[in-house]
């Protein structure tokens, strides 16, 4: 029970941090119509730099403060260089487009910092564990990811739902042409959304650097989990992004952990010791099958 117990938590972990990638890109997506495909190359450059201003700096608070700015200002950069162009180009041209900054980025950080991997520390106080239930202890700093990420998730939902500018960007998600004739400098939106997409996916690496390696091409293979995320959800749905990420999240890890002692017992060990990881890392996209089978726009299909 306790096992099962560490996997759900573990499950959320992942979760809330395929949320806050999730959640930017679907707003990129949804409101610019930009399919950007380099979204995970800037949850590698968070990663990247709150390892380098923490060990610069020697504070992690700083460090991710930082990083987060800096992050920030990439994507802000990004836009307005390479992207501002591919807005009215159809989404070919922004696939290529925003692959080709994939190798950019990749190979801007390995010229930095090698391509070896790196690997980020936490400080003294982030590394206990926290007791939860009688002899159940969950690493402090896996916990404190959880928090985060919920936390986003409602200051998100906030400011989606009940602020100007979220009115605005729905506004923008539903008719752009009426957002700009109503004087709205639809350009500069834009920049703000997805300088702050960029943000999330940023913090999203910052979260992940000390506990996976940090390495060029480390967004890749989060950013295929992220569009199943979206695609379960609903695209441009934020509620959709939320509870798409928990149930990837969930499932991925509860999968990893379990289906092979499962299947172990039907099957013979060495028949699941090879059937076993495969299944498991194939779990999430039978996940989406089912789910676009029965609710081909996601579960919770963007209102605009």
């Amino acid at each position: 029970m306790i096992l099962i117990l560490e996997q759900i938590l573990n499950g959320l972990q992942l979760g809330v941090m395929l949320f806050l990638m999730a959640a930017g890109l679907t707003l990129v997506f949804g409101i610019m119509n930009l399919v950007n495909l380099a979204h995970g190359a800037l949850y590698m450059v968070g990663a990247y730099l709150a390892t380098y201003f923490f060990q610069a700096t020697g504070s992690f608070v700083l460090g991710v403060a930082l990083a987060l700015a800096g992050t920030l200002l990439v994507g802000i950069v990004t836009e307005l260089v390479a992207l501002r162009t591919l807005y009215e180009r159809d989404h070919l041209d922004q696939v290529l487009a925003t692959f080709g900054l994939i190798l950019i980025f990749n190979e801007l950080v390995a010229m930095l910092w090698g391509r070896a991997a790196i690997y980020s520390s936490l400080p003294a106080y982030l590394q206990g564990h926290v007791e939860i239930a009688g002899s159940f202890r969950y690493p402090l700093y896996r916990l404190l990811i959880i928090f985060v990420g919920l936390a986003v998730a409602a200051g998100l939902w906030y400011v989606v739902v009940r602020t100007r500018l979220g009115m605005l960007i729905r506004a923008g998600a539903s008719n752009r042409t009426m957002v700009a004739a109503l004087g709205i400098n639809i350009r500069l939106l834009y920049t703000m959304v997805f300088g702050f997409g960029a943000a999330l996916a940023g913090l999203a690496g910052i979260m992940a650097g000390p506990i996976y390696a940090v390495q060029p091409g480390m967004g890749e293979l989060v950013l295929i989990q992220v569009f199943v995320v979206i695609v379960i959800g609903g695209i441009g749905s934020i509620r959709g992004a939320l509870v798409g990420a928990v149930i990837v999240g969930v499932v991925d890890t509860l999968g990893r952990a379990f289906l092979k002692p499962f299947l172990a017992t039907v099957i013979t060990p060495t028949a699941a010791e090879n059937a076993g990881p495969a299944l498991a890392s194939m779990l999430i996209y039978l996940l989406m099958a089912v789910v676009l089978a029965l609710r081909p726009e996601g579960l919770f299909p963007s209102r605009g």
